[in-house]
């Protein structure tokens, strides 16, 4: 079944001359098939390399205007998969847009490219990014009707929503796919780094972080169960993050002082990852993590419907020192809403220490009788 991806025609539309389109999301999740889409479509001369191929970077290592000149003669549109393995890709790609007139550029990558330290300032004023996400239910929607969605959702919540994962319609290949996924390729990025040797303390704080979903996390615990150091375990949830496994959620204040900012909560990017890591492909009848499922899940989808749409939303949850707390703030340039998320409907009084400090704020909670008006 072929899922249109959102992002296809924001892409289409920002091919330019002088510019380099950056599309990242972790391994697997589509960028490939993306690209070939949108090659498909475009009826000028192309040349495709993929950054892991030794031909590629063989041609791309002299780096120098006669060289790409060359390289690139009557070529309408350059694509480089898989950029974050070709040395100094922040240097070539400005080299060649800058350089080689009416020349267009996409470069995909399974981690932002500065994880390498590999761009950053080079492609100032010269790139357009975007994240490419797990199938969203916004695409989806495109290809099943709302009993259909209703039906799927257990699944979703169990398995995720990696595009091979949608198309599979037997649970036993998903847990396969999924177990794979998560040994051959869930780390590939970060081994390849210097002073990254142990997958297996990589997985194991992974591991700890699937138990804690919707939970404040302490970076000093996560070391003492690790045998790690507070800055190394830092360290590592930066790396995690910029291949996109997981995310980040801080504590929201507007400096008042009972509210609670220290520590973060810790999210998944898709819920069959999680589910992955701690073993657990259940249906939901017999867990006991169904509300951190629902919650996980439901955030994922929320920021793809903010990243798609090109909004800029803070995402924050809300505590105070004398237990009062809510799942999620959302901020932006006009207002403060917040939600809390129930696996079964029912009634939800506003905190009272939010409703005081935040009266003009929104307060809704989230179920699934309710939740697809919410994400689409």
């Amino acid at each position: 079944m072929f899922i249109k991806r959102e992002l296809q025609e924001k892409i289409e539309v920002r091919l330019t001359a002088g510019k380099a389109v950056l599309l990242f999301g972790p391994r697997r999740v589509g960028k490939t098939m993306l690209i070939g889409e949108i090659l498909r479509k475009f009826p000028e001369r192309k040349l495709v390399m993929n950054g892991e191929d030794s031909t590629t970077l063989a041609l791309l290592s002299d780096r120098s205007i006669a060289n790409y000149s060359n390289l690139l003669n009557n070529i309408d549109l350059l694509v480089i998969d898989e950029a974050q393995s070709i040395p100094d890709i922040g240097k070539i790609l400005k080299l060649i847009v800058d350089e080689i007139p009416g020349i267009k550029v996409i470069a995909s990558g399974s981690s932002s490219f500065d994880l390498l330290n590999k761009t950053g300032e080079p492609l100032t004023g010269r790139s357009y990014s975007f994240r490419l996400f797990p199938i969203s239910q916004t695409e989806l929607s495109l290809t099943e009707n709302r009993l259909e969605t209703m039906r799927n959702l257990e699944t979703r919540l169990v398995y995720g929503s990696y595009p091979e994962v949608i198309n599979m319609s037997d649970n036993i290949l998903r847990k396969e796919y999924l177990t794979e996924l998560v040994n051959a390729y869930l780390f590939k990025d970060l081994l390849s780094l210097d002073g990254i040797r142990n997958a297996g303390k990589l997985r194991d704080l992974l591991a700890l972080l699937a138990y804690q979903i919707g939970n404040e996390v302490s970076l000093t615990e996560l070391g003492s169960q690790l045998g790690l150091s507070k800055n190394t375990v830092e360290k590592y949830l930066d790396l995690l993050s910029k291949v996109f496994i997981i995310h980040r959620m801080g504590g929201y204040s507007s400096n008042l002082r009972k509210e609670i900012t220290k520590n973060a909560k810790w999210y998944f990017y898709d819920n069959g990852i999680r589910n992955s890591l701690t073993g657990n492909f259940n249906p939901l009848s017999i867990r006991q993590d169904v509300g951190q499922l629902w919650e996980n899940y439901i955030i994922a989808e929320r920021m793809k419907q903010k990243h798609y749409r090109s909004e800029l939303t803070g995402f924050y949850f809300w505590r105070t020192y004398d237990g009062q707390e809510i799942d999620l703030v959302e901020t932006n340039a006009d207002s403060v809403n917040a939600f809390e998320f129930k696996w079964k409907e029912k009634k939800v009084k506003v905190p009272g220490g939010w409703q005081k400090a935040y009266p003009q704020a929104e307060f809704t909670v989230i179920h699934p009788e309710n939740y697809l008006n919410w994400i689409l």
